[in-house]
Parts: structure tokens; sequence; C-alpha cells
């Protein structure tokens, strides 16, 4: 047993994929000039009132059901107080003692480090509904900082974990699950880059067995890699503290990935020190009975329901149903493969979809769903595997031709298959016809290999495949090929 514990808990600002903002009409599209989507009501001119954007609670609605939490009927919004420059009001309408979604638990797999995916789960605190602040910008503007306003008020789902993860690998596996059902559920887009899904780490250390230790947060971790590379060295950080007699202050952190550290931000506030009180200018959100029963009613298929459908109807393992249902896009294509091919080559399909269709989409940075051989092209391509009319080689041979130069008109495949040439030889008559001239022209490999040198077995193959262009059916060669030499 390990001297020391670490203790993790996550919380995740989620951007809900909303056209406008959570308490106006501004837009939240990506990369405008600075201050261009700023209203009145996100710069906090006197006598404006923010009004609730209906779409944000619907998504938050969305996850609290998908994760099976309790769906407050009334949640109340509260003015969270601080100042900073890019906060105009002095305060975040945020959400404290009654949010929209309380409770409910995210389960996900876990590799063991032995080949084996374990399940583990860990609950959920809340998830609560808040706008976003601005953002301070560090350039050169002779010796100042910018602010930048226009996130002032893009809607944010926080999601807050318990303090149940006991490794980085964990909570990277937590994330990476959380970030894949947002997107899933299509509240909110996971582009990491652009801020949609961040995380702020909150880690500790004890002796196994002993209360929680002091935690620091790390904050705004916007990739995975750095999300691990900051708990593993926050951890080691305080546990160099306390052996050395020292005292781990309650900070908050951020991460350096330059110098492969988290500095400290600033003392870590309590809640109390944020002075929470309901917002005046909102009144308490009802959420009716009939508006949940809506919003279930278009939930798609959840990841761990379509998991246990795969392994149980398709027969995949473990592994392979964890990979495909790691997101939409993905499942999406392999069911429209599944569907087109049959069921009983599901496994063949997922095969196909892990390998070369992932790796050239990782290749080439695209996902899925842009991939540019569709899932009726592999459909097709695989049952042209099936039927005998291709062999393995040839059609991963086509599959790189097309990704190459697509073609996205009906029929691709078999116009590719005859205008080639790549028509494999099943005709057993033929076949026979090639092993015997093969088998005549080397006799001596032939009486060796009937004295017992097995492997020449594969210079008759190699040589049946030289004299066929390829395109002999490695099944029927290699039986008419045992017939020929056993006679």
């Amino acid at each position: 047993m390990s001297a020391w514990e670490i203790v993790i808990g996550l919380e995740t600002h989620t951007q809900l994929s909303c056209d406008s903002k959570i308490f106006s009409g501004a837009s939240t599209a990506f990369g405008a000039a600075a201050n261009t989507q700023a209203c009145a009501v996100d710069v906090a001119l006197p006598g404006t009132l923010p009004v609730m954007n209906r779409a944000a609670v619907e998504r938050a609605i969305r996850f609290g059901l998908a994760v099976g939490a309790t769906i407050a009927p009334t949640s109340i919004f509260a003015r969270k107080n601080y100042f900073y420059p890019d906060l105009p009001k002095g305060y975040q309408i945020s959400q404290y003692e009654t949010p929209v979604v309380a409770g409910g638990a995210l389960s996900f797999m876990l590799d063991s480090g032995d080949g084996r995916f374990v399940s583990k789960t860990v609950r959920l605190t809340r998830a609560h509904l808040e706008e976003d602040a601005g953002k301070s910008l560090h350039q050169d503007y002779a010796g100042m900082s910018g602010i930048d306003l226009n996130r002032a008020g893009t809607p944010l789902l926080e999601i807050v974990s318990e303090p149940e993860m006991r490794s980085s690998a964990e909570a990277v596996a937590y994330a990476k699950t959380l970030h894949a059902l947002v997107v899933w559920l299509g509240i909110c887009d996971g582009n990491m880059q652009e801020g949609s899904f961040r995380c702020d780490a909150n880690v500790s250390v004890r002796r196994p067995g002993a209360a929680l230790g002091t935690r620091c947060e790390i904050k705004n971790l916007n990739s995975f890699r750095f999300l691990q590379e900051a708990i593993d060295f926050e951890a080691q950080r305080q546990i160099a503290l306390i052996e050395d007699g020292l005292e781990v202050k309650q900070q908050t952190r951020l991460w350096d990935p330059d110098k492969f550290e988290t500095r400290p931000m600033r003392s870590k506030e309590d809640a109390d020190d944020y002075r929470y009180f309901p917002d005046p200018d909102l009144p308490p959100l009802a959420i009716s009975t009939s508006w949940v029963e809506r919003i279930q009613s278009e939930m798609p298929e959840l990841p761990q329901v379509l998991r246990t459908r795969l392994v149980a109807e398709l027969g995949l393992n473990d592994y392979d149903a964890t990979v495909i249902t790691s997101s939409r896009g993905l499942a999406t294509y392999f069911e429209a493969v599944v569907s087109a091919l049959g069921q009983t080559h599901a496994k063949l399909a997922a095969n196909w979809l892990m390998g070369d269709v992932l790796a050239q989409c990782n290749r080439d940075g695209i996902d899925v769903d842009k991939a540019r051989v569709n899932a009726a092209q592999l459909a097709q391509l695989l049952a042209r595997m099936v039927d005998g009319t291709v062999s393995a080689k040839i059609a991963k041979e086509l599959f790189q031709a097309l990704w190459e130069k697509p073609d996205a008109s009906a029929g691709a495949i078999d116009r590719m298959i005859d205008e080639r040439g790549l028509r494999q030889i099943s005709d057993r008559g033929e076949l026979a016809l090639v092993v015997e001239k093969i088998i005549a022209a080397y006799p001596s490999q032939a009486a060796d290999y009937r004295g017992g040198k097995d492997k020449l077995f594969g210079f008759f193959v190699g040589q049946a495949m030289k004299a066929t262009g390829g395109k002999a059916n490695p099944q029927e060669l290699n039986q008419i090929l045992m017939e020929k030499l056993s006679a």
C-alpha cells in the first residue's frame, strides 16, 4: 500500500450549445473581434435586467436526466460576489443552495493496466447553471492589460463531482467520459481549445484512512494531458511539503505547461467569502413535471445503454464496445455499417472502424463524421470481403485509394473493383489448374514438402499468389494446395 492517497474532485465548466447568452440575446459565436458580442446586459449598464435563456435550462435538464440526478422543481439563482476586471457587475450570476441538478453519478471504464477494463462510478454533487466571465488579455497594450467581454454571460453548466477519484488516470477517464456524454447529448460542442469544456481539479493528499487534507484547486485545465500532468505534479508537491514538515496552504493555482509546474494564483476562497445571496432580479426557476417528461422523451440512447447492447446483442467485447461508444459519431458510423452489412459481421466492422478508419481520421486530424470513406461505402467494401469478391489485402488497398480520392457516388466500390480488375479468383477449377502448373514447375520442392518440410507450403502459396496477381481466394487456394500436395 502506498504511504499516500491522492483525493481528487473535479469541477467542470461546460459551455452550453446555445446561440445566445444565458441572460441576454447577445451571440455566443466564437472568434469575433473583442467586445463585439457584449450587449448592455453583459457589460452591466445601469437599468438592465437579466432574462433567463430557456434553451440553457433545457440542456441542464437533459444532462441531469442522463446521469440519474434529481431535477429541482424550483431552483434559485444567486449572486456570487467577487471583484475582478473581467466581471463588469462585480458579481457572477450562479446557483448555490438550490441548483437545477442535484446528485447523480457518472460511470466510466478504467484501464486496469493488465488488458482489462474495470467500471468505476463517481457520484456527482450538483450541476448548476451560471454565466461565464469575460477574459483578461495580457498582451502588450502599452504596458496595460485588455478586457474582452465577448464571453461575459456565456451559458455554463458547472458539473461538480464528489472527491472520489484517487489518481490522475481516474480523473482523466472521468473527464473523457463526461466530455463524451455532453457532446453525445448535444448540450456542448466539446471544443476544449475554444474553452467549451474546462476542468478545475481539487487535489489533496492524505495518509490512507486519515481525514481529508488541505486541498488546492488547479484552474482552467483545457486538455486531458494538462489535467493529468497538473494533478500528478500537485500531488507530489503537497507530499513533499508534508514530508518536509511544512504546511499545505489552501490555494487556487494555475498549471504552467512550459515550466511543468503549478503556481499560486490566489488564496482559495470558501463559499462564505463570496457572500452568496438570491439574485433579486431573477425569479425562482420553475421546472414542471411535463417539461421534464417532454425532454426525457427526446433523449437519445445513452452510451452506457448502447455499450451494454453492443456486448449483449452483437457479441462485442468490453474494449470494442467502450471505444465505439466513446463518441456519438463513432457509434452512429458503426451502427450504420452493421445495419448495411449484417449483425453477424459486427466484429469485422468494429475491427475496421477502430483500425483503418480511426487511423486515417487521426492522421488527417478529423472526426469520424468527416471520414472520407463513409459508412455505406465501408459496409459495401466489407461485404465484398465477406462474399469473396476481394481479399482482405485488396480491401485495404481499395480503402486507401478511396480515402485518398473520395468518390461518394453509388456503387463506387464495385466500380473500382471492376476498373482495376481486382475481383478475387474463387473458381476451384481455375485455381486447381494454377496449382497443378506450379507443382509441375517445382518438382523438387513438392517432393521435399511431401517428405516433411512443411514450411515449403508458404512457398507454394506465394507462387500461386504471384501467378494470379494476388487475386486467388486464400481459403480456396490453401485447400486446393493441401489436396494436390498430399496426392
